[in-house]
């Protein structure tokens, strides 16, 4: 009975981490990549000066949308500080009479405050924001399309390391060996070591990462208990009801100061602002604090009066499952890290990461060994190892040409940070082609090969065509800039010695086993029977 619960663990473990292995993959390492998207954010406009006043910052945000968005129907504006890249101020306009609200984006209503106080003139990017959408919202496809096939992908995943862990009984022994050199049972060691070495980790970022979208994946409850949604999230997310607007013309107070306050009453920073109906009589500015400052995702609010910054409400204190729930997706998140909890996060995902490879790798490694003839193999197994080379070694490719594009791509174009985009998908692209023409072996030293001399060579263009170079971001202190250069020397080295791993391996001639000669049984000699003699 427990062998055959344990056979059918490993195959529901096995099944479940191929078929939506290589969603989950792109996932992680997006993810990954995502903990320091406000790190990218900077990164990538080299031509921004660390923000050191940030309350100068914030007032310049609000001189410059009182010129350019006066009777705007609300302002919002995130807070800077010295790990963002300045001040994003959006506007909405006031919608015309007798015509619905148009659908276009906030794009077109946007602007980056600097350090200075003023519109930044910068490169237009969408930095690390991109990594942190596309880790649940895809890209190229209705958002909703994409969070469905990400939830089922979280769930394939839980369920292939709860299996995992009752497949591999010897799992946590098995941790501390690591033989080389041996075909399949080195890549079981190396998945296994991967998967033991942040399996909590694994744990939490899966179920919490559902937990993220349990409105989507299981409406039932908000659908049994509330008469329409807007109600239920009125409920979760409680404002201040708003005045219409009067008409009357006021100028609108200074709303650093009112952030002050705010800081002073919360005992933590303020995240970002929401003012409504600014340069009216009717004006509130409402003030979140920052979920950097504390675990829970889902931060007190205040609002005051535009007139005088007065406190006029404040958001009740949440019920212990909007806390939970909260808590659950900031632990998902990681925006209440310091430097060294989200390097430990950033190092949890790429051995997830590298767990999710190897497993995928391990799928053919197994099989192979066991194909009457390897070097032709069957069309099902041709494809798994066909999109194994095209995702796991193609995918941080077109990562790495994204980067790069976004150091070479002119200024000037037109949807410049789409284009940024574009170049990932292309690349990947690319590498999908070669995996279709070169031999395995080859295409995989060659991808591999290409994302490390494109990684490591990033850091060694920024210090000579940009003023953001690792020796100025040393000497100037600035650890945030310098950490990527240096994670990007690594991980450029790391690329480059599995190619190289890959280029020079050669399995070893398979065995086969000769058979026994076949064996003639001697004769049997029957003993010579006694002769009688006749009686006489």
């Amino acid at each position: 009975m427990s062998k055959s619960f344990r056979q059918s663990q490993s195959f529901l473990h096995t099944w479940s981490g191929l078929l939506l292995g290589w969603v989950l993959f792109v996932v992680f390492v997006a993810g990954t990549v995502a903990f320091w998207r406000e790190g990218l954010n900077r990164w990538m406009r080299p031509e921004l000066d660390r923000i050191e006043q940030p309350y100068a910052v914030l007032a310049g945000a609000q001189r410059f949308l009182e010129g350019k968005a006066p009777d705007a129907k609300s302002w919002y504006i995130t807070m800077p500080s010295e790990r963002t890249p300045g001040a994003q101020v959006y506007w909405q306009p006031q919608p015309e009479p007798g015509k619905e609200r148009g659908r276009r984006g906030r794009r077109e209503n946007q602007a980056l405050i600097g350090a200075d106080g003023l519109p930044a003139a910068s490169r237009e990017t969408r930095g690390g924001e991109f990594f942190y959408r596309f880790h649940f919202d895809l890209h190229y496809m209705p958002v909703i399309w994409a969070r469905w096939l990400v939830g089922v992908a979280a769930l394939a995943m839980l369920v292939a390391i709860l299996t995992g862990i009752v497949t591999h009984k010897k799992i946590f022994k098995d941790f501390f060996t690591l033989r080389r050199h041996k075909g399949q049972r080195s890549w079981l060691d190396g998945h296994n070591a991967t998967a033991v070495l942040a399996l909590p980790f694994h744990l939490m970022i899966t179920y919490t990462g559902l937990v993220t979208l349990m409105a989507m994946l299981m409406p039932w409850t908000v659908i049994a208990n509330y008469a329409d949604s807007q109600t239920f999230y009125d409920r979760l997310f409680p404002t201040m009801a708003q005045t219409p607007r009067s008409g009357t013309p006021v100028h609108l107070t200074n709303i650093a100061r009112v952030a002050r306050d705010a800081e002073r009453r919360f005992g933590g920073p303020v995240g970002y602002l929401t003012i409504t109906e600014p340069g009216d009589a009717t004006a509130t500015i409402t003030v979140t604090r920052a979920p950097s400052s504390m675990l829970s995702s889902r931060t007190p609010s205040l609002t005051y009066r535009g007139v005088d910054g007065s406190l006029a409400w404040q958001s009740p204190p949440p019920g212990g499952a909007n806390v939970t729930a909260g808590a659950m997706i900031g632990l998902h998140a990681a925006r209440f890290a310091d430097y060294g909890v989200r390097w430990l996060y950033f190092l949890s995902g790429v051995a997830g990461s590298l767990m999710v490879a190897s497993g995928l790798v391990l799928w053919t490694v197994k099989r192979r060994e066991k194909l009457p003839d390897p070097q032709r193999p069957h069309i099902g197994f041709r494809i798994v190892a066909w999109l194994n080379v095209a995702v796991v070694a193609g995918f941080p490719l077109g990562m790495a040409a994204m980067l790069w594009a976004n150091r070479l791509l002119p200024t000037a174009i037109p949807h410049r940070a789409e284009w940024e985009v574009h170049a990932l998908f292309l690349a990947w692209a690319g590498a999908l082609a070669m995996a279709t023409v070169l031999r395995e072996k080859k295409a995989w030293s060659l991808l591999l090969g290409s994302t490390g001399a494109l990684l490591a060579a990033l850091p060694v263009y920024n210090a000579f065509a940009t003023s953001r170079g690792l020796p100025v971001t040393l000497a100037g202190g600035d650890f945030m800039l310098a950490g990527i250069d240096v994670a990007l020397i690594v991980m450029g080295g790391a690329f480059l010695g599995t190619a190289w791993r890959v280029h020079c391996y050669s399995p070893a001639a398979r065995r086969v086993r000769q058979p026994r000669p076949a064996t003639v049984p001697e004769p049997v000699v029957m003993p010579n029977p006694p002769v009688l003699e006749p009686a006489e």
